[in-house]
């Protein structure tokens, strides 16, 4: 599947996932206290943000003070907007993404994986061109010279 397929699934199939979990759970507990819980989460998770993201903007600047390179913070720092982004929206189901992308030890663990397979010599590596040099590789130079009858 293409990219841009995955993400239209993406945006067609979750606002019918939170709006089945909103009236599972309102039906359970009850209408406020779901709404309750929708605003909870909302000011929850935007009080996380605030503080993981200036922790991880610390971080940042005390690599580049000491001269290091703050690749773990240059992932984490967009996971933090993601995350904030999803537990601003309502719903539980993009909460509990919003959440994972908060916590520090697996956001920790997401951009290790990210820097041991996508960093290639010290430079990030898109799969496009990967798949240039592959195509370069199968490619034999040579010259060619018509002789004429």
């Amino acid at each position: 599947m293409k990219l841009i397929q995955i993400i239209f699934l993406f945006f067609l199939i979750v606002p019918f996932v939170e709006i089945y979990l909103l009236l599972q759970i309102g039906g359970i507990i009850g209408v406020f206290p779901t709404i309750f819980m929708v605003v909870f989460t909302a000011a929850l998770g935007a009080w996380l943000l605030r503080q993981q993201g200036f922790a991880t903007w610390m971080r940042f600047q005390e690599n580049l003070n000491r001269g290091e390179i703050p690749a773990y913070e240059m992932i984490e720092g967009p996971m933090l907007l993601v995350g904030g982004a999803l537990l601003l929206t309502p719903g539980f189901f993009t909460d509990a993404f919003g959440f994972a992308c908060l916590v520090p030890g697996l956001r920790r663990k997401i951009a290790q994986y990210v820097i041991e397979n996508h960093l290639v010599d010290g430079n990030i590596q898109a799969n496009f061109y990967q798949q240039q040099t592959k195509r370069q590789a199968d490619v034999i130079e040579g010259e060619f010279k018509k002789d004429e009858e």
